[in-house]
């Protein structure tokens, strides 16, 4: 279980503190607002209202004592670049920020945070992805070049095994999982024999997955 603390309670902050929850994770929250910290107190128990610039409060906070920090605050970047500094200088172990522009970005990791999302970016990348290739059902990036794509089983994988196929030499892929009635199975067995009703994780560059069909 990791202690993390959530700035803002937008419905980014909200979701992210939603998720952490549920996987057992300690969430406390901050906003200035108390409308917005009013408004998820049915979800997280420990919420305080302050301003997460002013340094007499953070420091009230024990920054130190927290695992994670996420600055879930979008709409400002002089506030984000201003808390993201502000909890490294008090001692944050880890520091994600969100961004919209890439110098937004390059200033932040420069000053102190760890991780920078591109909260919108990231979705309309991954959904352009999933919509904009045939037979794609879901898609994670891991670098700007490789991704783990969910897609159909190829025709011409169908009732053959892997070892046949000899899958990463001649298609330049790794298979990770197939998933069958919405239960996944990891890593398959070299003799797995690929059926028309399941789907497979592959990993591996969009050109060389978009060449499978």
């Amino acid at each position: 279980m990791k202690s993390i603390l959530i700035i803002g309670l937008g419905r980014f902050g909200r979701h992210m503190a939603q998720k952490f929850l549920e996987n057992g994770h300690e969430v406390m929250a901050v906003d200035i607002k108390e409308e917005r910290a009013d408004a998820a107190v049915g979800m997280i128990q420990q919420i305080l209202i302050g301003d997460a610039t002013d340094e007499r409060f953070m420091e009230t906070l024990g920054i130190g004592n927290f695992d994670l920090a996420v600055i879930a605050i979008g709409e400002n970047f002089q506030t984000v670049l201003e808390i993201t500094v502000l909890l490294k200088d008090l001692g944050c172990k880890y520091i994600v920020a969100r961004a919209t522009r890439d110098v937004h970005k390059k200033l932040l990791l420069r000053n102190g945070a760890d991780y920078v999302s591109y909260a919108e970016r990231e979705v309309a990348e991954r959904l352009a992805i999933k919509f904009g290739m045939d037979n794609i059902f879901d898609y994670v990036e891991l670098t700007p070049e490789i991704g783990i794509y969910e897609i159909a089983v190829p025709k011409k994988w169908l009732g053959k095994s892997m070892v046949e196929l000899s899958i990463r030499n001649k298609y330049h892929v790794s298979v990770m999982a197939t998933k069958k009635q919405n239960r996944i199975y990891p890593l398959p067995h070299p003799n797995h024999v690929f059926e028309s009703d399941e789907r497979v994780m592959v990993m591996g560059t969009s050109k060389d997955v978009d060449d499978l069909e």
